[in-house]
């Protein structure tokens, strides 16, 4: 097990390092941030440009400044903002707990709606709830996130007026993020929990379970449901690190005071440090669940280890 959980970490290190490496060199390519802070290159002399490069650190070396951003990871220190000068580990870690929050509202709003279904489903197989439930998680599948919030903000803000369109301002402001990623997770999660209690009530132990009368429901939520549970917890576990990384739209949709909202600002204002900083969290994060998941996928089955 020692060695499948050091194979597990190089394998994360050599994603982090790739990942940090491709960030620094893309956002590059996306504009001068010195022509960006005097408001255009005509207004001000070459020299000029070259002392705002200069107070930046951008005149290094794109290897010095990578190195230098690698070792700042390890001290938590992103930088400072072009900006204002905030130094970048102080927006995220103002910025993060609002990303962590509506994600878990999302996964578990997922769960709760994905799990009934998928279990009613599984068992009316082939006869017209199925084929609804079916139908309706395709749909789901097929509505873009972005789309469907602006929906959502369009029925319950404009029309109805009963949830504030932005910002995050108490409970009700979760509901319509929450619900525009749960929508599309729950379309996921419904036809994974469906395929994952049939095969399981196609077993002989579900079989003799009711031959000795056991009531249907805790045939299926005690015996079933729990036998189906670790391919769903898996999936479950790598779709949380997926939507850390793809909340980014709807937070912008949303004006959602996270991690989302300050890639986009720092897009806009090409701020490298925050951009820089706010990707590589995001990453980091999704890397994390991964690699906690293979361990614990590796702890539970021990054939996983030998791959």
């Amino acid at each position: 097990m020692a060695g499948f959980i050091l194979k597990r970490l190089l394998q994360a290190i050599f994603v982090i390092l790739a990942v940090t490496l491709i960030v620094s060199f893309a956002i590059r390519l996306t504009g001068d941030p010195a022509v960006m802070l005097v408001g255009g290159a005509g207004s001000v002399t070459e020299q000029d440009l070259q002392n705002i490069r200069q107070s930046l650190g951008l005149e290094r070396p794109f290897f010095v400044q990578y190195f230098s951003f690698l070792e700042g990871i390890l001290t938590g220190d992103f930088g400072k903002s072009f900006m204002g000068g905030t130094p970048v580990s102080m927006l995220i870690a103002r910025a993060l707990p609002a990303t962590l929050l509506l994600a878990f509202a999302s996964l578990i709003t997922s769960i709760i709606l994905s799990v009934p279904l998928g279990i009613y489903a599984a068992v009316h197989r082939g006869r017209w709830p199925d084929q609804v439930i079916r139908i309706l998680s395709l749909v789901g599948l097929s509505f873009p996130n972005f789309w469907l919030a602006i929906m959502l903000v369009l029925l319950f803000s404009i029309v109805l007026g009963i949830l504030p369109p932005s910002g995050m301002e108490g409970p009700e402001s979760f509901v319509m993020p929450a619900l525009t990623m749960a929508v599309i997770l729950t379309a996921t999660n419904v036809r994974l929990v469906r395929t994952a209690m049939l095969e399981t009530l196609s077993q002989q132990y579900i079989m003799v379970a009711r031959s000795k009368g056991l009531r249907d429901r805790v045939v299926l939520y005690k015996h079933a449901l729990r036998n189906s549970a670790i391919p769903l917890v898996t999936y479950i576990g790598l779709q949380f690190g997926g939507l850390i990384g793809g909340i980014v739209i709807v937070e912008r949709v949303f004006n959602w005071p996270g991690m989302g909202t300050l890639a986009f600002d720092a897009i806009s204002n090409r701020d490298y440090p925050v951009l820089q900083g706010t990707i590589t969290v995001l990453a980091l994060f999704i890397i994390l669940i991964n690699l906690l998941v293979d361990i614990a996928y590796g702890l539970i089955d021990p054939r996983i280890r030998t791959e």
